[in-house]
C-alpha cells in the first residue's frame, strides 16, 4: 500500500494530472484510492461539492470516532497527491469492489459510509476535492479567526 502525504503548500494548480476524466466515471473495483483528511474540512468539503455543479462528491467514509472522512477517488490519485492535512492512499482494489455490490460493507474495519455507493458517483474527481478541500481550509480558518 503506497501513500502519499504532502507538507509542502501547493496551489491548485497543481491540478494538471487529475484533470476531470472518463476514469472518474469508472467503477472504481479494479482500485481506487482513497483521500483521508480530518473530519471538520472533509464535512465541510463534502457540503462544498454537493453544492457545486452537478454531483461531484463520490463514495465518502467515516471513521467510528468520527475523527476523518475518507473520499474515494479514482486509481492513480495517490501518485501525484500534494494537499496538505490529508493523505492519499493506493488501495489496488483491496476491499474495495463498489461495482459489484449494491450495498458492500465498508473496506475499513471500525469504519462506515458517510455517503455510500449507490448514493454518489463512483469516485470523487480529485481537481474538484482539491478545491473543495482547499476551500474548506480557508473557511475554517475564517471561522476560527472570527472574533
Amino acid at each position: 500500500m503506497e501513500t502519499s502525504q504532502s507538507i509542502v503548500p501547493r496551489t491548485p494548480s497543481t491540478a494538471a494530472g487529475h484533470a476531470p476524466t472518463a476514469e472518474c466515471s469508472e467503477p472504481p473495483g479494479a482500485g481506487c484510492d482513497v483521500v483521508t483528511v480530518p473530519a471538520r474540512q472533509g464535512l465541510e468539503a463534502v457540503d462544498i461539492l454537493r453544492r457545486g455543479a452537478g454531483d461531484a462528491v463520490g463514495p465518502v467514509l467515516h471513521d467510528d470516532g468520527g475523527d476523518t472522512l475518507g473520499f474515494v477517488v479514482p486509481p492513480g490519485t495517490a501518485a501525484a497527491w500534494d494537499v496538505p492535512g490529508s493523505t492519499c492512499t493506493e488501495t489496488d482494489g483491496r476491499g474495495l469492489s463498489l461495482n459489484l455490490d449494491p450495498d458492500p460493507e465498508p473496506p475499513v474495519e471500525g469504519s462506515d459510509w458517510l455517503l455510500p455507493p449507490g448514493e454518489a458517483d463512483l469516485a470523487t474527481d480529485p481537481a474538484a476535492l482539491r478545491a473543495a478541500l482547499g476551500e474548506a481550509a480557508r473557511l475554517i480558518e475564517a471561522a476560527d479567526n472570527c472574533c
